[in-house]
């Protein structure tokens, strides 16, 4: 057995931990979730509000650390030692938005230190620890290497400092409830940020994965060997506010109902899309399927094998938030110049990935042209009204985040309430709360089996002793 192996290999797996979605069914759950698709196959409980169990999944990260202990320099052991610590951060981030507190200071301390049964920590603690850990990884990164194993930047160092900066403002906004913390100090944190500059600029610099023809590599719902190409249509909450507002996007989403096409409707013509409503009971859906009048995804996701790069988190992204915290006051600066930004990136993500054939464009190509016009009439109808503009800056996120950033909308709906999606009482599986949408995810069933006592003692200090998912966790709390 080696007792030494290269930091390249541990590094190129544990960044394809963090940036390669599942595939297939499991590609598509978080959109289920996020209300971007409703699924024909069977009633799945994300569509209909039923959570279930959660942990934090951290596995990848065990021996992170020998890809530092083993770098051949110091310069690259401090670049490899940048790479866990975004590592840990988005991990981290992941388990605590889902679940509240978690083990932090305690946890992966099983082979170092014997700690099998980690303590919960608080999840201001958490947010405390992901915040250092990301400052910390821009600094390494400042005098690090370029480095192999790294499938998403090549190896380069600004390009991670971009990255874990920009990253730091996502987590932050998640935090705009807790503005009043003498200890998180988030506007003060954001601006300084804001102020280094080291930022990302524009499409180039999201972290994402661009997909090939190779094995393990093609795009996550290619239809080879897929059996559930045919199941997702498209929800209405993604095609009636790109209808609203003609927006072309709709045309790289989707595809035309195969009735209204049938019935004499071009393919271009924006009342050839029809949306299903995620939250009808699935005996009504299923119904739906049987007329055609529905419009399923559009054929560049099943059809091509490089589909679209896969994002975990991208310059629209960073746009849309810079532009809530504009709006919010935080930082100085236009909101709805950051509010057009994104939605220009968003456009031209779109165009620069999908062939200009009418199977995908379906005649309504989008060029530099559309793009201004577009976004120049967004930017002329963007509200006066604070609350209105963060509606506004939030559904424009959510409609650019699609089949993208996997939960990500899901968190901005439970901290701001937008967009308001919809919801059936009579079909919700939240049986606690049938007209609202679950805030997190229970523990699962076998810490209470291996760590009983400790995230015991969490429910009991944070949810009062119940481990339910409509509990308001630490975050989203604005009396904690």
């Amino acid at each position: 057995m080696p007792k030494v192996v290269n930091s390249s290999m541990i590094s190129e797996r544990i960044i394809l931990g963090l940036a390669n979605p599942p595939t297939q069914k499991s590609f598509m759950q978080p959109y289920m979730l996020t209300k971007q698709v409703a699924w024909t196959e069977l009633p799945e409980g994300y569509q209909y509000n039923n959570l279930g169990e959660e942990e934090s999944a951290l596995t990848g990260l065990n021996d992170a650390q020998y890809m530092v202990d083993f770098a051949a320099t110091d310069g690259l052991a401090k670049s490899y030692a940048g790479v866990m610590h975004v590592a840990r951060a988005m991990l981290f981030y992941e388990g605590t938005m889902k679940l509240g507190d978690i083990p932090y200071n305690e946890a992966l301390r099983g082979e170092s230190e014997k700690i099998y049964f980690p303590k919960y920590d608080l999840q201001k603690d958490v947010f405390l620890g992901i915040l250092d850990e990301l400052e910390k990884a821009d600094q390494l990164f400042q005098t690090g290497e370029k480095f192999k194993g790294d499938p998403v930047y090549a190896g380069n160092t600004l390009q991670w400092r971009k990255f874990a900066n920009t990253f730091a403002l996502n987590v932050l906004i998640q935090l705009s409830q807790k503005t009043a913390d003498p200890d998180l100090k988030v506007k003060e944190r954001f601006k300084k940020i804001v102020d280094a500059g080291v930022l990302f600029a524009s499409n180039a610099d999201n972290f994402q994965l661009t997909r090939s023809d190779k094995s393990g590599q093609t795009y996550p719902f290619y239809k080879v060997s897929n059996s559930f190409v045919i199941y997702p249509v498209v929800s209405s909450e993604i095609i009636e506010p790109l209808k609203l507002k003609k927006d072309r996007r709709l045309f790289y989403y989707a595809a035309p109902s195969a009735l209204k096409i049938a019935n004499g409707k071009l393919q271009n013509d924006f009342d050839a899309y029809v949306g299903v409503d995620h939250s009808l009971p699935f005996g009504d859906i299923a119904d739906i399927v049987v007329t055609k009048d529905f419009s399923k995804l559009n054929d560049r996701y099943s059809e091509l094998v490089t589909g679209e790069p896969t994002q975990q988190y991208s310059y629209a992204q960073f746009c849309f938030v810079m532009a809530e915290a504009t709006a919010r006051g935080w930082i100085s600066g236009a909101t709805v110049d950051w509010y057009k930004k994104g939605i220009e990136a968003s456009m031209k993500f779109a165009a620069d990935n999908t062939p200009n054939q009418d199977q995908y464009t379906h005649k309504m190509f989008i060029d530099a042209n559309y793009i201004n016009t577009a976004t120049a009439n967004y930017g002329q109808a963007f509200p006066q009204d604070t609350e209105k503009q963060i509606a506004e800056i939030i559904l424009q996120k959510y409609l650019a985040s699609y089949l993208q950033l996997s939960y990500t909308p899901y968190y901005d709906y439970r901290r701001t309430g937008y967009p308001a999606w919809k919801i059936n009482p009579g079909s919700s599986g939240n049986s606690e709360a049938k007209n609202k949408i679950p805030v997190r995810w229970k523990y699962k069933e076998r810490e209470y089996s291996y760590n009983a006592e400790h995230v015991k003692e969490a429910v009991k200090r944070q949810y009062e002793g119940q481990d339910g998912i409509n509990k308001l966790m630490w975050i989203l709390d604005p009396k904690k």
